[in-house]
């Protein structure tokens, strides 16, 4: 075979692939490392729960850590995220403060209908005195891009976030660098309906990689075969002769 390559087409080749080559490389790096992730995140969920007073100053690195508190509601403080659904059902998200020995903390409580987002309509979900509750510690919620901002004054919340929550209920005492949901424990199925543990983490790194690597591959293709049609490749066979 003789290769007789054009200067400028490989000049702008050979580093695109080598770029390409890395990309698919880097994402194959970011697949492990959320792969290590999410099986931490899980085996957070799965261990004993631990006490408000176990909870170290960084709470970011705990996330998902199952919690445990004893206190109070304070149901009349109850706001609700809009926009929540259940089984395809729409619906909100009902979260109320509760008081520990230490400190105000936002629980997640779970969905309800619209038929039961007043309080009055479930009083059997008004739990009163100090209970015992367990959950998982989440950070504060982030706005997604298509997400609108939090309406306090109309009553639209659309993202968890506590420092928010906080100023509107002017309830300074309230934690703001995270907040609990309450996860489902049984089978028995109440109002408001509790989330089950599930580690919903985005992990399309495999596939961004095989992208990365599928146009590097295209590129090379493309390379010899414009190569091919313009006469700079030629392939032959030695032949001998007695």
């Amino acid at each position: 075979m003789t290769f007789r390559p054009l200067f400028w087409p490989t000049i702008f080749t050979i580093p695109a692939i080598i770029c390409l080559m890395a990309l698919g490389g880097w994402q194959l790096s970011r697949l492990e490392e959320k792969t290590e992730l999410i099986a931490k995140f899980e085996q957070r969920t799965k261990s004993p729960a631990i006490s408000i007073n176990q909870l170290p100053s960084q709470v970011d690195k705990i996330e998902f850590q199952r919690i445990g508190v004893t206190g109070k509601f304070l149901h009349q403080s109850e706001i609700y995220l809009t926009g929540r659904t259940y089984e395809g059902n729409a619906g909100f998200h009902v979260v109320t403060p509760f008081v520990t020995s230490n400190k105000t903390i936002l629980i997640n409580r779970g969905w309800v209908s619209e038929a039961y987002r007043e309080p009055s309509t479930r009083p059997f979900s008004l739990t009163k005195g100090e209970i015992y509750i367990e959950g998982i510690l989440r950070q504060p919620g982030k706005k997604g891009f298509f997400v609108p901002e939090n309406e306090p004054k109309q009553g639209f919340w659309f993202t968890l976030k506590p420092d928010e929550i906080a100023r509107h209920l002017k309830q300074d005492e309230i934690e703001q660098d995270f907040y609990i949901d309450i996860i489902r424990t049984g089978e028995v199925i109440t109002l408001p309906i509790a989330a089950e543990v599930n580690i919903d983490i985005r992990n399309s790194h495999f596939n961004y990689a095989l992208t990365w690597f599928g146009l590097a591959i295209a590129l090379i293709g493309v390379y010899f075969a414009f190569h091919h049609q313009n006469g700079r490749i030629h392939f032959f066979s030695k032949s001998s002769s007695d």
